[in-house]
This record gives structure tokens, sequence and C-alpha cells, in this order.
């Protein structure tokens, strides 16, 4: 789900959870565990198994923060 202000997040917050879905994009790659991969990043399993399911239907671009013009 993507928000027009960015969610209420700073530029530099955007960008650091970008980086931590593209992490679980490496774990994932090399078939981690949800659970094993939630601790690693330090998130929710619950999101974990979100990013997952989107990667999976749609690779990693689905995973990207999106600057919209709106």
């Amino acid at each position: 789900m993507r928000y027009p202000d960015g969610g209420g997040l700073t530029a530099e917050q955007r960008k650091r959870r970008e980086e931590v879905r593209m992490r679980a994009v490496d774990l994932f790659e090399e078939d981690g565990e949800v659970p094993c991969t939630a601790r690693e990043l330090l998130v929710s399993e619950k999101s974990v198994y979100q990013w997952r399911r989107s990667w999976r239907t749609g690779g990693p671009e689905v995973l990207c923060s999106i600057e919209r013009d709106q």
C-alpha cells in the first residue's frame, strides 16, 4: 500500500525501509525461513510473509519505494 505523502515518513526513513525490504529479498533468494528473516531484520513475521508473497508474484521491483508526483 502506497501513500501519496510517503506514509508520513521522511525520505531517509523511506530509504531505510526500502533497504530492509531489499535485504529481505536477498534472504528470500537464499531460501531463508520467515521467522529467521523477521528476527534478522527486526520486523514482524507478518511483514515478511507479505513481502515474500509480493516478491514471488512481482519480483523485487514491487518492494521498492516509489516516488510519485501527485
